[in-house]
Order: C-alpha cells, then sequence, then structure tokens
C-alpha cells in the first residue's frame, strides 16, 4: 500500500504569503522577494484557492490577516526558518556575517535606513537582513539576532537595553494657524482638524487632558494606520498630527512640518534595544548593538540642539 500524497501548497505561493504577512505593505514585501505588489497579491490569492480559506482581509484600507492567515503564519513560519538556515548552511560561505534585525516600519523609514550607508561603509563584513512590522514577533523562532521594540521595555523572553527616548507634541504645515501661538488654548484648536494614527489611539485625549484642555470631538478626527501617513496628510495642511520623535525629525527638519506650541514632552515609552534571552549573541551581531547604541547616542546630543524636549 502506498504512503497518502502529500498535500503541499506552492513554495511560492507561500513565500509571497509570509512575506506579505510579515510586512506592514504588499509594497515592501514585494521589494523583499524581487516581486511586483500584483505577483505578491496573485500568490496569495493562489494559495487561498489551494487552502479554501481567505487569509487575507481586503476589505480595510490595507490588508489584514484573517484569523486562520494568523494561525497559518504561525505554523508556517517556523518551517520557513528552517528551510532558510538548512539552505544557508549548504551554501558556499560569502565571508560575510548575517545579522537578522526587526524594528517597527516607521523607525526603519525616518532614523535607520537614512544611516544604513554608514553602517556599511563601516561593516562591509556584514549583510544586514531588515524585518519591519508592527507585530511584536518571536525573536527565538523567528531567528533574529537584535530587535528594536516600542514600548515599556519588559517582554517575556527578552533582554532589553535603553535606546532613544520618545516624545511627543503637536506637528502641523507651516501657515496652518493663521496666528500660532506658544502655548495651546481651546480657541486656538477650535478649529483643527485632528489626525490620529491606530496605534495610539487616545492621543489627543492623553494630550488635551495634560494641557487642561477640551477633548477633541469624534467628528474633528481622522484616522489612518501608519504615523507617516499622518505626518503627511498633516504636512498637506489638513490637521493637526501628534508628531513623535525620532520619528518626526526629519520632518521639522527640513521644514515640512513645524511644532506650533513648542514644546515636545517624554511620552513614558521609549525605543529599546532587545535580544532573545538566554543566547549568547554572534560577533557581528554585537557590533551592530554598539553601532546602533553609538547612533543613539548621537541622536540625543543632536537633539539637545534641536527640537526642544520639555
Amino acid at each position: 500500500m502506498s504512503p497518502p500524497k502529500m498535500r503541499l501548497p506552492p513554495f511560492a505561493a507561500l513565500r509571497a504569503f509570509h512575506a506579505a504577512a510579515t510586512h506592514d505593505r504588499y509594497r515592501d514585501a514585494a521589494e523583499s522577494l524581487g516581486l511586483t505588489e500584483s505577483a505578491i497579491s496573485h500568490q496569495v490569492r493562489k494559495l487561498e484557492a489551494f487552502l479554501h480559506t481567505a487569509l487575507i482581509d481586503r476589505s480595510g484600507r490595507r490588508p489584514r490577516l484573517t484569523d486562520a492567515g494568523r494561525r497559518y503564519l504561525e505554523q508556517i513560519e517556523p518551517a520557513i526558518r528552517q528551510i532558510h538556515a538548512a539552505t544557508d548552511a549548504l551554501l558556499p560561505s560569502s565571508g560575510r556575517s548575517i545579522v537578522r534585525l526587526t524594528l517597527p516600519p516607521s523607525l526603519a523609514a525616518t532614523w535607520l535606513i537614512p544611516r544604513l550607508g554608514a553602517f556599511e561603509r563601516e561593516h562591509g563584513e556584514i549583510d544586514l537582513q531588515l524585518i519591519t512590522t508592527t507585530r511584536v514577533i518571536d525573536l527565538k523562532s523567528d531567528q533574529v539576532d537584535v530587535a528594536i521594540r516600542h514600548g515599556k521595555g519588559t517582554w517575556p523572553g527578552v533582554e532589553a537595553a535603553f535606546l532613544l527616548e520618545e516624545a511627543a507634541m503637536p506637528v502641523c504645515a507651516p501657515g496652518y494657524f493663521e496666528n500660532p501661538q506658544q502655548t495651546p488654548t481651546d480657541i486656538a484648536l477650535s478649529n483643527a482638524r485632528f489626525i490620529v494614527t491606530t496605534h495610539f489611539p487616545d492621543e489627543w485625549e492623553e494630550w488635551t487632558r495634560a494641557h487642561g484642555l477640551e477633548p477633541p470631538a469624534a467628528g474633528d478626527i481622522i484616522t489612518f494606520d501608519v504615523m507617516e501617513q499622518a505626518l503627511q496628510v498633516a504636512e498637506n495642511g489638513h490637521g493637526l498630527a501628534m508628531g513623535r520623535r525620532p520619528v518626526v525629525d526629519d520632518w521639522l527638519a527640513r521644514g515640512r512640518l513645524i511644532a506650533p506650541f513648542g514644546k515636545a514632552s517624554p511620552t513614558g515609552a521609549a525605543y529599546y534595544l532587545c535580544r532573545p534571552s538566554g543566547t549568547v549573541p554572534t560577533a557581528a551581531g554585537r557590533r551592530l548593538e554598539r553601532w546602533l547604541t553609538a547612533r543613539a547616542a548621537e541622536w540625543r546630543d543632536a537633539g539637545s540642539r534641536g527640537p526642544h524636549i520639555a
């Protein structure tokens, strides 16, 4: 009696789904595989047809994993990592070390990527692989060497060291207020449109309460999933966004946005440099950690001369 036939989906479709599920945008997933966005979408739909199950919810502004998609990702991700590791072990050595770094997309785009040229010049022997996601992934099972996480600094199974303090202040396009004031008032904000990111849904209520002001009415709020989108809409003159350093720094430095009320205050959250607990970092991983720590110190020094933190 012959063994039962194995029902395996096309690997190209699996790779496309894995890339789409581990990146916040199809564009980033496509770039990671050297494909087009339409190719990623086609392969994901091919996998869904094979499984007779929807893995991606496309009803909103941005595709999101369904419950089935999240379960499937959790089950296939370790296998994909094992295939990658086994393949890498058999390939001829390039003499270069691979370091996998995960961090939020907003911090990657605005703080890390502009500095990557310097890293490559200083550490040409290291291949840095970026995993940009807002998900808190399992560093061990995903074989991630270093992570930059946003929060309070406490995560199970993770060693965390402070890297960058987050501070926030309202920002808008130059000229959004006819008569900008250094002190916010209900009158100054009465005609303002408030822009919110879904990761910080209560940010304006917290900020107005801290300044003794009336919270914005629901009709005065527009919401975006990604911080950069909120900042871009503010840059186009459509309202007030909450600018969070260091992400907003480039907008301020280039004059694309201004801080009409002048001050940034610590949010109580920060970015932390993390590694899996109980693991010995590679020499290349330690070099990356030292480099990131040095760049963070430079940013803090520059910040003392840049946007003011109360």
